[in-house]
């Protein structure tokens, strides 16, 4: 959107499709090259602590933006081509700042900030449906061409600074972040030109339309953007202005949607969204201070209506279990209940929500056993990443049994065959892992866990310990385990050679290859 690094601002007026204007990028900047330089890029930002995973936030953001992504391709607007070579990808950033970013390849980040001033799914949506018109038309790719000298290492140095500067609330930090090293330069040549902006701006309209999103949402979502830029920004951050959202870009979403829809018409998941942004408000910012004034939701406001209340429940619930008040907690989520829905399906929503924040409240009291009666209790469903992962810290507690741990166990390396890239998946097997007495096979999911983040030096590292530890035991150790073990060395060694030349494209300094 307009409130991000400049590169991930945006969108445009001309046509949704660029056939001729295409081909040129194409032969400049193959889809294959962008998708090679955005997994450049991930790689360094994900291991990044700003960069969470959380699984209910994750899952609620993919849940939004797979319908655009099946609208996208329905309308004409992606490609066969982009849609298999691109990762379509979407991340969550844990700062305050109001800002979403496209990146090369197909992926996507959304701060926790942005999620925290809507009020609507759709609003969400927007955001979403804007960064992918981004991408498909290709903006990212036509910038960078732009610019033979661009490389990944300018871009990630600009896109942690900036993460770094929201972070810190500091102007002279993102000022630092702009012009440091040569951030200044791919600041100026990713910025999207109005242009770009007003495509991506329509090319996002429909496309959010077309997957069932309510039109209004844009419109909406603009207006939120430009107040919390001038309640935040202050003046002091022109990067965040460098294409601003005009009265003209809003009273243009707001024309397109009075052609479509009823402005007053309920929107829809709006209990769900509701709930989502009152878990993204306490993951936001976890210091004591801001988590023990949100404790004191739990006594609710008497003007507010049930969604409201079931919220402010929420958050007063999670707030009270980061600070270990386990008791508190559950007393949040007991009153709660007076708000439930009378709708059988958004009461079994609700209901497993609040469960699943029950579990939560028991993993980090250290209550094991309890946490996984809880989820004994629900109907999981195929697939279900979110409990699965919860079973998985549950269980690594003590006074779980074996047999339980081993359960666990053999769904977690299901889901792994499946999910090779689940970065949690692997760091909860690895405890589980040693817990079980196989060492060598708790270094490897370590490993993997590391892998999966972009880390491949720590990767490597924890590979050849267990390289070496299969060398020192006693007969030689499990020799299937050290040939897979070795196998995967060889590959990830050969990876971050890879990414160290797309960093360095005129040569890997000597002290980075040693590392």
């Amino acid at each position: 959107m307009a409130l991000g690094p400049a590169w991930v601002q945006g969108a445009a007026q001309g046509s949704s499709r660029l056939p001729a204007l295409g081909d040129v990028i194409s032969e400049s900047l193959s889809p294959i090259d962008e998708r090679r330089l955005g997994d450049t890029i991930m790689a360094e930002i994900r291991p990044d602590p700003a960069v969470m995973d959380d699984p209910i936030l994750g899952a609620y953001i993919q849940s939004l933006w797979k319908p655009l992504l099946q609208a996208a391709r329905e309308e004409g607007h992606l490609s066969d081509e982009l849609a298999e070579r691109f990762a379509w990808e979407t991340f969550i950033i844990r700062e305050r700042s109001v800002n979403a970013f496209a990146l090369p390849g197909g992926y996507v980040g959304v701060y926790l900030g942005l999620l925290n001033i809507t009020q609507q799914r759709d609003e969400v949506a927007s955001v979403l449906a804007h960064e992918l018109a981004h991408v498909t038309q290709r903006h990212i790719a036509r910038r960078i061409v732009g610019d033979s000298q661009s490389t990944a290492l300018t871009i990630v140095g600009t896109v942690l600074g900036l993460i770094a500067a929201s972070r810190a609330g500091s102007v002279d930090l993102a000022q630092a972040a702009i012009m440091g090293g040569q951030a200044a330069g791919i600041q100026a040549q990713l910025n999207f030109s109005r242009d770009m902006e007003r495509e991506a701006d329509r090319v996002g309209f429909g496309v959010m339309t077309a997957a069932g999103y309510r039109p209004l949402g844009m419109a909406r979502m603009f207006e939120r953007m430009e107040q919390a830029m001038h309640l935040t920004d202050s003046g002091n951050y022109p990067y965040l202005r460098s294409h601003p959202l005009t009265t003209e870009r809003i009273g243009e979403a707001r024309q397109r949607a009075s052609l479509s829809e009823d402005a007053q018409a309920e929107p829809n998941g709006r209990l769900e969204h509701a709930l989502m942004v009152a878990r993204g408000r306490v993951l936001m910012d976890e210091r004591v201070e801001a988590l023990q004034n949100l404790v004191g939701l739990d006594v609710g406001s008497r003007e507010a209506g049930d969604v409201d209340q079931l919220a402010a429940r929420y958050t007063a619930a999670l707030a009270a279990y980061k600070l270990r008040q386990r008791e508190r907690g559950d007393a949040a989520v007991l009153a709660a209940e007076k708000w439930w829905p009378r709708a059988a399906s958004d009461r079994a929503f609700v209901r497993r929500l609040f469960t699943l924040l029950r579990a939560e409240g028991a993993w980090l009291a250290g209550d094991g056993p309890a946490g996984l009666a809880l989820l004994d209790a629900l109907p999981e469903a195929r697939g279900d990443r979110v409990s699965l992962l919860l079973r998985a810290q549950l269980a690594a507690q003590p006074g779980v049994d074996l047999g339980a741990r081993a359960a666990v166990l053999e769904r977690l390396q299901t889901h792994q065959v499946l999910n090779p890239r689940d970065s949690l998946a692997w760091e909860a097997s690895a405890r589980l892992w040693e817990l079980q007495g196989q060492p060598l096979r708790a270094l490897r999911a370590q490993a993997e866990s590391r892998a999966a983040l972009g880390d491949l030096r720590g990767a490597i590292d924890r590979l050849r310990s267990a390289l070496r530890q299969t060398r020192t035991a006693l007969g030689g150790g499990d020799p299937i385990e050290a040939s897979v073990i070795d196998a995967r060395l060889r590959t990830l060694s050969y990876e971050r050679r890879a990414h160290l030349q797309a960093l360095y494209p005129r040569g890997v300094p000597r002290d980075v290859e040693r590392d």
